[in-house]
C-alpha cells in the first residue's frame, strides 16, 4: 500500500473518532497532521506542496470570511435573519424555511458562501427557539449541498463541468434537469431530519425577537458587501450565459465584497483576528495531502475497467470517489474521461449530481460541511462524524435515486 493512501486512511479514521485519550482533535488539526506526514515521509516536495495549494479557493474563502465576520460582528446578520425567518410559527415551518432559503440561495451565491454566512444564523435560531443546534446545522449542510446542484455556479465542481463539459446553455440545462428533483430532495431532507430527531421538536409557537444593530457603520458596509456579492454574481452569470471569453473568477467576487470592510471599517483588525483561520489551514493542508494521493495514481487505476459512461456508474463512482479525493479533484479526473468517450449532456449532469450530493454522505464529502463544523466549534457546537453519517448516508441514497429517475426519463 502506498504511503499517501495509508495516511489518508488514518486521517479519515481520526476524523471519525476525533479523540486520542483525553485529547479532543479538531478537523483542521487532523488534516494538517496528514499534510505534514506526506511532507516528512518525502511523498511530496515542499515546492510541489506549495503549488498544490489552490490560491483561488483560499482567496475566495478569505474574502467571504471577512464579509461573514463583519455581518456577525455588526449585528446585521441577526437582523437579516429575523426578517427572513420571522414568518415561521412552528419548528416545522422554520426547518423547512431554512432548507428552502439556504438551498435556493446556495444555487446562486455558491454553497461555501452560504455555509459561512448561514452557520451563525442557524445557531442563533437554535438558541432563540430552544431547538437542537444539531438539527439546524444538519439542515444547513444538506440545504447548501442539495441546493447548489441545480446551478452551474452553485459550487466549484459544477462550474468546472459547465465550462469544460459538453453542456449548451448551462444555466437553462442545469435548471431543466435538476430544479424539480432538487426541490423534492430538499423536502426529503426535511422528512428525514424530522424522523431522526423526533425529540428535537416541540409544539410551542415560535416568538421571534429582532436583534439590535451593534455597529451601524459596519452594518452599512456589510450591506454594501452583500450588494456587491449579488451584483458580481450576476456579472458572473452574464459572462457564462453570454459565453464571453473574459474570465470572471469567483475570487473577484469574494475579494471585491470584502474590500469595503477592509478599507473603511475601523474594526478591520478585530475582524481579521476573528477570521476562521483554522478552516483556511484545513484547506491548505487538504490540497497538499490530496495532491500527494493524486500523484500515486491509485484512484486513477481504480477507474480502469468500469463502464464509466453509464448514468448509474457515474453517479456511484463520483459519489464514492469524492469522499476520498474531494469532489473538485474527482471532477478534474473524470471530465477528460467523459470527453474522450464523447459522453452526452445527461452524463455530465450526472457527474455534477454525484460529485455534489457526495457532500451529504460524510463530513469530508464537501468543503461546505467542514466550514459549517469549524464555524460551529468556535461557538462550542459540533457534529460528529457518525451523527452526520447516520442521516447523511440514507439521505444520499434517496437523493441519488431521485436524480437518477429524472435523468433516465
Amino acid at each position: 500500500m502506498k504511503i499517501p493512501i495509508v495516511i489518508l486512511a488514518v486521517v479519515f479514521l481520526l476524523i471519525a473518532i476525533r479523540q486520542i485519550g483525553n485529547f479532543r482533535l479538531q478537523i483542521w488539526q487532523i488534516m494538517l497532521g496528514g499534510a505534514l506526514a506526506v511532507l516528512v515521509f518525502g511523498q511530496i516536495s515542499p515546492q510541489s506542496a506549495l503549488r498544490a495549494i489552490n490560491l483561488e479557493v483560499m482567496l475566495f474563502l478569505f474574502g467571504m470570511f471577512v464579509v461573514g465576520e463583519a455581518l456577525e460582528q455588526s449585528g446585521y446578520l441577526a437582523h437579516l435573519s429575523y426578517k427572513i425567518f420571522k414568518k415561521a410559527k412552528t419548528i416545522d415551518q422554520l426547518l423547512l424555511l431554512v432548507l428552502l432559503v439556504m438551498g435556493i440561495a446556495s444555487a446562486f451565491l455558491m454553497n461555501d458562501t452560504l455555509a459561512i454566512i448561514g452557520t451563525p444564523v442557524v445557531l442563533l435560531l437554535a438558541r432563540h427557539h430552544k431547538i437542537s443546534p444539531k438539527v439546524l446545522l444538519l439542515a444547513l449542510a444538506f440545504a447548501v449541498t442539495i441546493g447548489s446542484v441545480m446551478s452551474p455556479i452553485g459550487n466549484p465542481q459544477n462550474l468546472l463541468i459547465a465550462i469544460y463539459g459538453n453542456i449548451k446553455n448551462p444555466f437553462i440545462t442545469f435548471l431543466k434537469y435538476l430544479f424539480i428533483p432538487t426541490m423534492i430532495n430538499l423536502l426529503l431532507a426535511f422528512l428525514l431530519l424530522k424522523q431522526f430527531y423526533k425529540n428535537g421538536f416541540h409544539n410551542s409557537i415560535l416568538n421571534h425577537s429582532q436583534e439590535p444593530i451593534k455597529d451601524h457603520k459596519l452594518a452599512f458596509l456589510s450591506k454594501i458587501s452583500l450588494g456587491l456579492i449579488v451584483v458580481l454574481v450576476f456579472a458572473k452569470i452574464l459572462t457564462v450565459f453570454l459565453n464571453l471569453k473574459y474570465e470572471f473568477r469567483l475570487t473577484y467576487i469574494a475579494l471585491g465584497a470584502g474590500l469595503p470592510i477592509l478599507i473603511f471599517s475601523e474594526r478591520r483588525v478585530k475582524i481579521l483576528k476573528s477570521l476562521d483561520w483554522q478552516t483556511l489551514i484545513f484547506f491548505a493542508s487538504m490540497f497538499v495531502l490530496m495532491q500527494s494521493v493524486w500523484d500515486t495514481g491509485f484512484f486513477q487505476q481504480f477507474l480502469n475497467g468500469f463502464k464509466l459512461t453509464s448514468l448509474p456508474m457515474i453517479l456511484l463512482v463520483s459519489t464514492v470517489l469524492s469522499q476520498f479525493i474531494s469532489n473538485v479533484p474527482m471532477v478534474a479526473l473524470y471530465l477528460p474521461l467523459l470527453e474522450h468517450l464523447q459522453a452526452g449532456t445527461k452524463e455530465f449532469i450526472a457527474l455534477s449530481v454525484g460529485s455534489t450530493i457526495a457532500g451529504n454522505m460524510l463530513i469530508l464529502g464537501a468543503a461546505s460541511n467542514v466550514i459549517i463544523i469549524q464555524n460551529a466549534e468556535k461557538k462550542d457546537q459540533t457534529l460528529s462524524f457518525f451523527e452526520f453519517a447516520k442521516i447523511g448516508i440514507p439521505l444520499t441514497v434517496l437523493n441519488l435515486l431521485i436524480y437518477w429517475l429524472v435523468l433516465i426519463i
